[in-house]
């Protein structure tokens, strides 16, 4: 046994917002080079490649479109509704973007140490910025997805407003909360196997208790603080606003979602850095 390499990984390690803000950057290359193997990873062995990245949300809109617009015939109730036969197809792929990324986080990060653990137990290594990898991944295809959608938007109903810039600002502190969610989870599920039977279960049920299906309009008063609970829903909310009622953010419900998830992702470090000193004894 390296001797070394285990007193290192019983030391304190720190665990302030300083020490985040100075890891990401200390390891700024090494995260690119974890989300690049994460994505490149992801379609190993496969004949298209990193091509699914883009074929996927095709595919998938594709699907919406032809199943809502034409055999549903569905329409979206209330100030979103347009003339476009697709537009409930695209107010929907909205949300499943947005738990999508969740979704991922929560199917992954349970397992993500125990699937490194040469990291832990071998050598001197920054074990945070899995989290960044895993979560930088999350974000690329989220990312390809919005672009598609936005290109669907222009094709199928002819413009694409100027209010879309704000989606960035918007889907930002989701990426914050993911990445919170990822450093509590991964260390969670060292010590407790179990953890990724339940977060397969959460993550279904933070898709059907969040607007991606429906609007919050059509709930009964009674649920709507649940939907409200989810973080999901702010992002979907003013992302569809952004998109197809040409509405900037609503300013305060923003700042304080930026504010939630920048604790909860603060929060969700310091449990890691402080947990991280008893992975080397279960792995």
């Amino acid at each position: 046994m390296n001797h070394g390499a285990l007193t290192d990984a019983h030391r304190p390690f720190p665990a302030g917002p300083r020490s985040l803000l100075e890891g990401f950057w200390r390891g700024r290359r090494l995260i690119g080079q974890l989300i690049k193997r994460e994505v490149l990873g992801r379609y190993r062995g496969s004949i298209m490649g990193v091509a699914w990245s883009f074929l996927y949300p095709i595919l998938m809109l594709a699907v919406y479109t032809f199943v809502f617009s034409v055999v549903f015939e569905a329409k979206w109730p209330g100030l979103l509704e347009g003339q476009s036969k697709s537009r409930f197809a695209l107010l929907l792929f909205i949300g499943v973007i947005a738990h999508g990324l969740i979704a991922e986080v929560l199917i992954r990060a349970p397992g993500l140490i125990v699937a490194n653990a040469n990291y832990v137990k071998k050598v001197v290594f920054p074990l945070e910025t899995l989290g960044w990898g895993l979560v930088g991944s999350a974000a690329f295809h989220s990312s390809i997805s919005i672009a598609i959608l936005l290109a669907a938007k222009w094709l199928l109903e002819g413009s694409v407003p100027a209010t879309a810039l704000w989606l960035p600002l918007i889907l930002l502190p989701l990426g914050f909360f993911a990445l919170g969610m990822t450093w509590l989870l991964s260390s969670l599920g060292v010590f407790i196997r179990d953890i990724g039977q339940i977060t397969s279960v959460l993550s279904t049920v933070l898709m059907f208790l969040a607007p991606v299906f429906y609007p919050i309009a059509a709930l009964p008063e009674s649920f709507r603080p649940w939907v409200y609970a989810n973080p999901l829903t702010l992002v979907i909310e003013q992302s569809r606003a952004a998109l197809f009622a040409n509405a900037a953010p609503d300013a305060m419900p923003l700042l304080r979602y930026y504010v939630i998830s920048i604790v909860f992702m603060a929060f969700g470090y310091w449990w890691f850095q402080k947990s991280r000193r008893g992975f080397a004894d279960v792995l």
